[in-house]
């Protein structure tokens, strides 16, 4: 399989990776708004993080089963595993490739205290030594299934503070195509701005290397219109973006020559938790977005929701971001958060639209 990170037009997008978000249901409804034939090759998905060590153990895989599903619309997608065996990651990264990923993406920055006591995500920026050996180790569990497809690293810029000398290098001697730097510590969390001033030095580390690595940009990225300004400013290849993404379907499709959706500005905004309320939207685009969150949660309760995989809760973390500027907003949202599946949001929702 030829190497997808080579044909991407740049700058590119990225979906970030993260639990409980970046699913199927989410993943598809993102494909579908936001995917299309003139930014196909602009556009990478991410799925959740998948742990290495429960791939290798047969109940776990099977639980593990549904965050490895993907639709051929979401190509090019990347499996991300996280891990600090290398054993087991070989066996996962066999496993995974099998599956048909254009890529697989080692997170080593996941900053959550039950991922970093194994000595995983960001745990390895502590253990730069064994963090190549996952390196290798996931180019062999590749190699082992017959496949070629690349592998690429996930990380942050130190553990307890910038590391970036001694830590960055150390990736850049081995084998991996891609590099997305979250540009914050792993002690910092997301509780301080990113310091986007340290992608200059991260990107002389990569040309000194020799190597051709693509270098990706993580961290408080609002839209598109900021991913790009980003982008050229910071000389990055790609761009990763998270939270911006939430209630926005549409959040990847520009429009040449902009970045920005205009013909969807319902969608075009960027979600905020903190933000005030937008301006007011008209009827026919809180219906269209409201029709989209039903089709949304349609689409979690077939291919997620328990007696399969998860709580229907899982999906009511996304109505804040679909129900928050609008009219009667505030009201329909507490309804919402009652319901137990998909059915219930429809009849809610379907009764609103009638009133307004």
């Amino acid at each position: 399989m030829q190497n997808f990170w080579k044909k991407l037009k740049k700058p590119f997008f990225c979906l970030a990776p993260m639990s409980d978000v970046t699913d199927i249901a989410f993943r598809r409804i993102l494909a579908k708004y936001s995917k299309n034939r003139e930014n196909k090759d602009s556009i990478v998905f991410w799925t959740e993080f998948v742990a290495a060590d429960g791939l290798c153990n047969k109940l776990a895989k099977k639980k593990l089963s549904h965050i490895l599903k993907y639709s051929e619309a979401e190509r090019p997608i990347v499996a991300q595993v996280f891990g600090a065996n290398p054993e087991n990651m070989k066996k996962a990264c066999s496993y995974i490739a099998s599956l048909g990923f254009d890529g697989i993406d080692i997170n080593m920055g996941c900053p959550d205290k039950s991922v970093v006591s194994q000595g995983a995500g960001a745990g390895l920026i502590k253990t730069p030594q064994l963090a190549r050996k996952i390196i290798q180790a996931a180019h062999a569990g590749i190699k082992s299934a017959g496949l070629h497809i690349p592998v690429s690293v996930k990380t942050r810029v130190g553990f307890n503070k910038e590391d970036i000398d001694n830590w960055i290098p150390e990736l850049l001697k081995e084998d991996i195509s891609a590099l997305t730097i979250h540009l914050r510590t792993s002690k910092e969390l997301s509780l301080v701005p990113a310091n986007w001033d340290y992608i200059k030095k991260i990107k002389e580390l990569i040309k000194k290397s020799g190597k051709k690595i693509l270098l990706i940009g993580n961290g408080d990225v609002l839209d598109l219109k900021d991913a790009k300004e980003k982008a050229q400013k910071y000389g990055c290849d790609g761009i990763m973006i998270g939270r911006g993404v939430f209630g926005n379907p549409f959040f990847f499709a520009f429009q040449k020559p902009g970045f920005r959706n205009l013909e969807k500005p319902g969608f075009g905004e960027p979600f905020e938790f903190t933000s005030p309320p937008a301006p007011l939207l008209d009827k026919e685009r809180v219906e269209e977005k409201l029709k989209v969150l039903i089709e949304h949660t349609q689409i979690f309760d077939k291919e997620l929701a328990k007696p399969k995989h998860k709580s229907f809760a899982v999906m009511k973390k996304h109505f804040k971001a679909y129900v928050n500027d609008f009219p009667g907003a505030k009201e329909l949202r507490a309804k919402l958060m009652e319901t137990e599946n998909s059915k219930e949001v429809e009849k809610i929702i379907n009764d609103f639209l009638r009133k307004i």
